[in-house]
């Protein structure tokens, strides 16, 4: 049974930097595709972030650019890495994992494990 815990959150003024980690226990990231969501108050939960086992990365329209998914299997932790946040990145942001062997992202991925979840709020 793998754990996932975030941490890293915060508040954080529009235009500044926050990394996000993901440390699991119980087994390895680098067997796992992992991905970052994120759910807003009142809003479904929504696709931020994807890395393959193989390193292959995708991103949602909306953080393009700005944000980086990154994976230290040393370390057994996936990071997302936020720039130039946004008021409309507040959410609380949660990573998952994926018995996934393939290289790209699909939307219909399903995750077998999931972190409790940490909040980011950027302020205006």
């Amino acid at each position: 049974q793998v754990q996932l815990v975030e941490s890293g959150g915060g508040l954080v003024q529009a235009g500044g930097s926050l990394r996000l980690s993901c440390a699991a226990s119980g087994g390895t990231v680098s067997s796992y595709a992992m991905a970052w969501f994120r759910q807003a108050p009142g809003k479904e939960r929504e696709f931020v972030a994807y890395t393959s086992r193989y390193g292959n990365t995708n991103y949602a329209d909306s953080v393009k650019g700005r944000f980086t998914i990154s994976r230290d299997n040393a370390k057994n932790t996936v990071y997302l890495q936020m720039n130039s946040l946004k008021p409309e990145d507040t959410a609380v942001y949660y990573c998952a994992a994926a018995y996934y062997y393939g290289r790209s992202w699909s939307p219909t991925l399903h995750y077998a494990y999931w972190g409790q979840g940490i909040q980011v709020t950027v302020s205006s």
